[in-house]
């Protein structure tokens, strides 16, 4: 384990309990946080220095938790060191940075994984598994909604932060990456770091998606919504009744007698469903999944090439926040 903040002893947690890993060593220049994992887990070795850690003949793979500037030198480090990576999203601050690790596990035979954890959401499943069997028809658009009052982050802004879950998500379920974006933004709380963005992107075929990314809103809001020509899904993590709802709703042309060959535009009300989505946890299911491919030696999910496809609209992104808004082709 490679940095132990915020969400690092989550990986911890999940991979001593998994049957098929041990946690045999962590590291953290921080030496309170290096005593708290040690209190937990004394069976495990922890290190100031993660250089040091990567040295260690025990350790196979290695999760990467430290801030997104740091991804690359520490994923291109292991990877050298001949360990297999599981790196937290995004995989890297730059195109080139994502497209060196990509290319250097591959000639190595080694598994490189980014931890998009949203990917093994059970309700974003249910909804790829909705739109792969045609359930909305023809979609027309996407729009997410992830808010809240902080946490704040002073290593990279709130699209780096919580909008790489919503590209990740939205390539995910339409099998594609943006071909053009544009964004405006607004830094409140620290200069030259946004805290609230509004990104429009423009997929093949015509389809339209949205995101709408803050730090800084009252509610706490996890929304994803999915408007096709036959139905429209909605994911919300916050609802009680289920995370996914589908509403057999449309809107349909009936002709308009008074004017022969027209035809007036009318909303069709139907029914709302909520299909069971069996609760897991993601970030174990996740984590499984790298056990999974490292022992297959092989991986096709949450790869580098998909890793590269989100950096990418990220890039272009934050061009477009620089450009004041102006469309930036990915």
């Amino acid at each position: 384990m490679l940095g132990c903040g915020h969400w690092g002893p989550n990986h911890v947690r999940v991979f001593s309990q998994l049957k098929d890993s041990a946690v045999t060593a962590f590291a953290d220049p921080d030496p309170k946080r290096l005593a708290a994992v040690s209190a937990q887990y004394p069976d495990a070795t922890g290190f100031a220095d993660y250089r040091e850690l990567l040295t260690t003949a025990n350790v196979d793979a290695v999760a990467i938790c430290v801030p997104t500037r740091l991804h690359f030198e520490v994923a291109k480090a292991a990877l050298e060191a001949g360990k297999h990576v599981l790196c937290e999203k995004p995989l890297t601050a730059e195109v080139h940075e994502a497209e060196v690790l990509d290319r250097l596990a591959r000639e190595r035979g080694l598994i490189l994984m980014t931890g998009h954890v949203f990917l093994f959401n059970p309700g974003i499943l249910k909804v790829r598994e909705l739109l792969t069997a045609g359930a909305p028809g023809r979609v027309h658009y996407l729009r997410a909604l992830r808010t809240n009052l902080g946490p704040i982050r002073r290593d990279v802004n709130c699209v780096y932060d919580l909008a790489s879950h919503d590209i990740a998500i939205f390539n995910f379920l339409l099998d594609a990456e943006p071909v053009s974006v544009s964004a405006v933004g607004a830094a409140f709380l620290q200069p030259g770091i946004e805290d609230v963005a509004f990104i429009s992107m423009t997929y093949p075929n015509g389809i339209a998606a949205n995101i709408q990314v803050s730090w800084l809103d009252p509610k706490k809001l996890r929304e994803i919504v999915v408007v096709g020509d036959r139905k429209m899904i909605v994911w919300d993590e916050m609802a009680h009744a289920g995370p996914v709802s589908i509403y057999d709703k449309t809107v349909v042309k009936e002709p308009y007698y008074d004017t022969f060959g027209q035809f007036q535009l009318l909303a069709r009300e139907g029914d709302l469903t909520i299909p069971r989505v069996p609760p897991q946890e993601p970030l174990k299911v996740q984590n499984q999944r790298f056990l999974d491919c490292i022992r297959a030696g092989k991986i096709d999910f949450s790869d580098g090439r998909f890793s590269i496809g989100v950096v990418k609209a990220l890039a272009a992104i934050s061009a477009s926040l620089q450009a004041g808004g102006a469309p930036v082709t990915v």
